[in-house]
């Protein structure tokens, strides 16, 4: 046996292990994308009880290489897998995580687990999803963990009346969903000019350039290996450079699981490579245009009113074969869907000019998907989360006094 399996097997029995002695009262320990970022909804619920919840306790659970990000956030935080992450984690008294765990890391008895996912769904996900064509799984397999995941959830976050039904069904929750909106776009509410301003000058963008943001998700089945996915940028940067390079900064925001792929460099006057921007609120916030795909961001940015693009040149294969839509994109879209090359650049420049390709449209889209976004999610969240809890266990407390 490996060094490698040695050290996972002790990491595992010493969790089950730490899993049996009581909970840290309060202690409320956060993570985003596999301790990766320090981004989204964990975030947003992170920085509402730090300035609103004195009484709880708050750390991330922090992978190794994110480290330096946190220690100059002044970010409370632990190394993931660490002997104090081993000792701290399996004892908290809540999870707030936005991906699934590992199936070894089970929930364990009187913690409570705040699930908050990280998107509106449009593609079709979970037991939704008809045929799996991730490497290192199958259909059948996929589903049962994601079943085995869910059980462990004490609640769900809920960004708006469409996605409660959806994310339930998929996820096979039966738990209570929150209505609450997602708590990461509340910074989206009311856009402050010298934030937005700030953020540029952190990326040294020009006052004179606009800002594009290209946000696409990633593919199924385009791999290297298990956990390892490729991405390929189907139109040519060059040619976008020669047409708009004076007129504005293209800001590349690739997946978490295809991020490590690209090479910016020889573009760097004319791409920022933000995949491993810590949140990606701010880009949002910077940006004058979003281009996607099938990626949920666009249901966030919706909320800012800017135009947005979606780039789907393999649309019918993404929709009949690899993973299908809860909506008809086709009708609901809130901007154009472009599938060429050309098409794509005649309408950043249109956007850019004249800006939604269909307002009425974009409206719809708004008061559907965004129905909940004022400001206030984090707030209903941690509400419902963190003080009705406390409220449950002085009740139970004090029933048991009385009983005794």
């Amino acid at each position: 046996m490996s060094i490698k399996n040695i050290l996972v097997k002790v990491l595992k029995k010493g969790y089950r292990y730490f899993s049996k002695k009581p909970r840290i009262k309060n202690l409320v320990v956060f993570e985003s994308f596999h301790g990766k970022r320090y981004s989204d909804n964990p975030r947003a619920i992170y920085e509402y009880m730090k300035e609103n919840c004195p009484e709880f306790d708050l750390i991330w659970s922090v992978d190794k290489g994110s480290i330096p990000m946190f220690k100059e956030m002044n970010v409370p935080y632990m190394k993931r897998f660490s002997l104090q992450w081993l000792r701290t984690f399996p004892r908290a008294q809540y999870w707030v995580n936005n991906v699934r765990l590992a199936k070894w890391m089970k929930k364990p008895k009187g913690t409570t687990y705040l699930q908050t996912w990280h998107g509106t769904p449009l593609k079709r996900l979970g037991t939704d999803i008809e045929e799996v064509h991730m490497p290192g799984t199958v259909t059948t397999k996929y589903r049962k963990n994601i079943i085995s995941e869910s059980k462990n959830w004490s609640y769900l976050v809920g960004p708006n009346a469409y996605s409660t039904e959806i994310l339930s069904r998929a996820f096979h929750f039966k738990g209570p969903v929150i209505e609450s909106g997602y708590p990461r776009n509340d910074v989206l509410h009311e856009p402050s000019d010298v934030q937005i301003k700030k953020i540029r000058e952190s990326l040294n963008i020009s006052p004179d350039k606009k800002v594009v943001l290209y946000a696409p998700t990633w593919r199924d089945d385009q791999f290297f290996e298990k956990g390892k996915y490729r991405f390929e940028f189907q139109f040519d940067i060059n040619r976008l450079k020669e047409q708009y390079g004076d007129d504005f900064v293209l800001l590349a925001r690739m997946h978490y699981l295809v991020s490590e792929s690209f090479d910016f460099s020889p573009y760097k006057d004319f791409i920022l490579d933000v995949s491993d921007y810590y949140d990606i609120a701010d880009l949002y916030l910077i940006s004058d245009l979003l281009i996607t795909d099938y990626s949920s961001v666009f249901f966030d940015y919706a909320t800012l009113n800017r135009p947005i693009i979606f780039y789907m040149y393999d649309l019918e294969d993404y929709r009949d074969r690899l993973r299908g839509f809860y909506i008809d994109i086709e009708a609901d879209a809130p901007g154009k869907i472009v599938k060429t090359e050309d098409d794509l650049f005649a309408e950043i420049g249109r956007a850019l000019e004249e800006g939604h390709y269909d307002e009425q449209r974009y409206e719809k889209f708004r008061d559907r998907f965004c129905e909940w976004e004022d400001g206030r999610s984090s707030e209903r969240v941690v509400k419902r989360v963190f003080y009705k809890e406390t409220q449950n266990a002085i009740a139970v407390e004090t029933t048991e006094q009385n009983n005794a």
